[in-house]
C-alpha cells in the first residue's frame, strides 16, 4: 500500500447497495469510514452497522452535483481524522433507451451524477492529497463505458468519460504518490436498477434479470476494490468474462466492432 499513510476512506453513494457493501469492507479491515450520501436514514445506518461492529464512522450528507457538499465532506473528514488517504467516487445512476427518445434532461442528469460527480470528488480531494504526501482516488465506472452497448447512449458516455479522466488522472498525479484505481463491473445486483432513470418497465426488468444472474455480488466487488487499492492497481474489471473485451478493444478495434455486430 505505497500510496496510504493511514486508514481513512471518503465513499459517496455510501448508503445502501454497492457503497454500503464497500463502506462495511473497508470498515472490516480497520479503516475509518466517512458515509457520504443523499439518504439520511440509510446513511445513518451503514454508520451504525459499522460502529456495531467495533469501527469508526460517521454520516455525511452530501449531493455530487453539489462542489460544495464534497467540500464539506473533505472538511469532516480533516476535521475528525487530521485527513483522508482513499476518495470513492461512488454515486450514480442509470439509464437504458433508444438516442431519440432519451431525454436531454436524463442527458444532464446523467452527466451531472456520473461524470461531473466525479470529476468534482478529484478536484476538491486532490490537494489535500497532494499536501499530505499521497493518497489513493477509486472512481466507479462500468464496462458499458467501454463495451458501449446499444441502447445505452447516455449512460454509456458518462462511463466512458469516467475511464478516460481516470486515465489522465493516472498519469498526471502519479509523481505526487496519488494512486488510481477505475473499477468497470458489468452487471450485478445493487440499487442502481431501482434508481435508473430508464421509463419503459421492461428494459428496467431486463436490466434487473441480467443483474440477478451475476456470477458475483456487490460484497464480492467490494473486496477486490479494496485489494486494488492495496496494490495500486488501475484497472480493475471485476467480472472474469469482460476481460477479453477490455484487451480485444484496445488490440484490435475493427474486430472488436466486427466480432460485436455479429
Amino acid at each position: 500500500m505505497p500510496y496510504i499513510s493511514q486508514k481513512r476512506v471518503a465513499i459517496t453513494g455510501a448508503a445502501g447497495g454497492f457503497g454500503r457493501a464497500m463502506a462495511l469492507h473497508f470498515a472490516s479491515l480497520g479503516y475509518k469510514v466517512a458515509v457520504a450520501d443523499l439518504n439520511k436514514e440509510m446513511g445513518k445506518a451503514t454508520v451504525e452497522a459499522i460502529i456495531g461492529a467495533g469501527g469508526d464512522a460517521f454520516f455525511q450528507s452530501c449531493n455530487v452535483c453539489e462542489e460544495a457538499d464534497l467540500q464539506a465532506l473533505l472538511a469532516s473528514c480533516q476535521q475528525q481524522w487530521g485527513g483522508v488517504d482513499v476518495l470513492i467516487n461512488n454515486a450514480g445512476i442509470a439509464s437504458s433507451a433508444p438516442i431519440h427518445k432519451e431525454s436531454m434532461e436524463n442527458w444532464e442528469k446523467l452527466f451531472q451524477v456520473n461524470t461531473l460527480g466525479v470529476v468534482r470528488g478529484c478536484k476538491v480531494f486532490t490537494p489535500a492529497f497532494k499536501a499530505q504526501g499521497g493518497g489513493h482516488i477509486v472512481n466507479i465506472a462500468s464496462i458499458a463505458g467501454i463495451s458501449c452497448t446499444p441502447m445505452m447512449a447516455a449512460y454509456n458516455s458518462s462511463k466512458a468519460a469516467v475511464i478516460a479522466l481516470s486515465e489522465t488522472l493516472r498519469w498526471e498525479l502519479k509523481r505526487y504518490l496519488i494512486g488510481v484505481t477505475v473499477v468497470c463491473p458489468s452487471m450485478f445486483k445493487t440499487g442502481i436498477v431501482e434508481g435508473s432513470l430508464t421509463e419503459n418497465n421492461h428494459a428496467k426488468a431486463s436490466m434487473q434479470a441480467v443483474a440477478e444472474q451475476s456470477s458475483i455480488s456487490a460484497e464480492d466487488i467490494a473486496v477486490m476494490v479494496a485489494r486494488a487499492v492495496e496494490r495500486n492497481q488501475f484497472m480493475l474489471l471485476p467480472h472474469r468474462s469482460t476481460h477479453w473485451l477490455w484487451w480485444l478493444k484496445r488490440l484490435s478495434p475493427d474486430f472488436y466492432q466486427w466480432f460485436s455486430a455479429r
